[in-house]
């Protein structure tokens, strides 16, 4: 049984490209208290995040819109080999008791990916979480820092770790996001 687990686990690895995957169930840390969608809409430049198999470019950022329907407009990007790429998608909260918990999905035949906003002051810095449990044996998870400008102060990224490891959530492997040269005209 502890073979089949392993191979289970080497498999599915592969699939998840840079990702590393950690044993268990993912964690459930804390979100935002009294968290304000409306308040969190705008522009958000990423300033560090674990690795990433659908991020490989620099000058990530993603803009968040309010739609008339309350679900929200996604609109992320990159510069990829010179190139402006662009990819838009949906978020919804998924418990209205719990509004910091979002789900959000680039594709209309893929389910919604968790997209937990931990911490935000709302206009400087943003803390996010997302993992997905694979059978309960592992989790693949995702983190990121956001800022409203493309840098924060290093002590708004060192407290961003802390509020993460706090969280149970390995931050070990994660590393700044490219943000220079961001606002030439490709």
């Amino acid at each position: 049984m502890e073979f089949l687990h392993v191979v289970v686990f080497v498999l599915l690895s592969a699939l998840v490209g840079a990702q590393v995957p950690h044993w268990g169930p993912c964690p459930e840390p804390e979100v935002q208290q009294a968290f304000s969608l409306k308040q969190f809409m705008g522009r958000w430049f990423e300033i560090a995040k674990l690795p990433a198999q659908f991020e490989k470019g620099r000058c990530i950022e993603t803009n968040f819109t309010l739609r008339t329907d309350s679900s929200i407009r996604v609109v992320s990007s990159e510069i990829l080999k010179g190139e402006l790429k662009k990819i838009e998608g949906t978020g919804i909260i998924e418990d209205p008791k719990n509004p910091a918990k979002l789900g959000i999905t680039y594709s209309y035949v893929l389910p919604y990916s968790p997209y937990w906003i931990l911490s935000t002051d709302y206009v400087n810095q943003a803390l996010v979480y997302s993992c997905t449990d694979v059978l309960r044996l592992f989790h693949v998870d995702f983190a990121w820092v956001l800022g409203r400008t493309r840098s924060l102060p290093e002590a708004t990224i060192d407290k961003a770790r802390e509020v993460f490891a706090h969280n149970n959530i390995d931050v070990t492997r994660m590393i700044p996001s490219r943000q220079l040269g961001c606002d030439k005209t490709l």
